[in-house]
């Protein structure tokens, strides 16, 4: 019952990432940030490290210990620093959807827009997956296919797609296993037949 409630009042949030640009969208409101991908990183107490901006804004923060990072900016994917880009998503979903005790976990929908030629390795999907649910949502998926608008988003079509997808995965997994097995048992005959045949 409770998590129905929490449902009904979280935030859904469509990221889309390139290596120069950061778009997330509040479905339900229609609150939008639509930025550079930039975090500017402090150090704070002890090994903490702190935000002291994002987006447009951090390009232009200066100080002797402060580092400006794009976590996206990788010459063969799309995450160069996962703790940085978790704490660049943590801050955009504080932003969008408030930042109160009683806030709820928002359901994120995230769209590399760039670097996907041939489609994203399970490895990579993982990744971004984690990515967002570090950032602190409360269910994370990872969506490749065209460009969504406010209008044309449907969380359970995508939700049901990416469900169709790992089960794709798994079977494609499972059937590379069985021919692989396959082809170790016929090497095992043909070495026992070549050297059992030498007796």
């Amino acid at each position: 019952m409770l998590n129905k409630i929490t449902d009904r009042l979280g935030n859904t949030l469509y990221v889309q990432i390139w290596e120069k640009r950061i778009r997330v969208t509040d479905i339900d409101s229609g609150k939008i940030f639509d930025e550079s991908p930039l975090v500017a990183l402090e150090p704070g107490k002890g090994r903490r490290i702190s935000v002291a901006a994002v987006g447009n804004r951090a390009a232009s923060v200066s100080g002797k210990s402060i580092e400006v990072v794009n976590p996206f900016s990788h010459p063969r994917s799309l995450i160069r620093d996962f703790a940085a880009a978790e704490k660049l998503l943590q801050h955009i979903f504080r932003k969008l959807c408030g930042d109160t005790l009683f806030t709820p976990s928002p359901i994120v929908v995230l769209q590399p827009m760039e670097k996907t030629q041939g489609g994203l390795t399970a490895i990579e999907m993982r990744a971004f997956r984690e990515l967002v649910l570090g950032a602190g949502a409360r269910e994370a998926l990872v969506y490749q296919g065209e460009a969504l608008t406010r209008h044309t988003f449907d969380y359970q079509k995508i939700k049901a797609k990416s469900a169709g997808e790992g089960k794709a995965a798994t079977e494609g997994a499972g059937q590379s296993v069985q021919w692989f097995l396959v082809l170790l048992w016929i090497g095992l005959i043909a070495l026992m037949v070549v050297f059992g045949g030498g007796q």
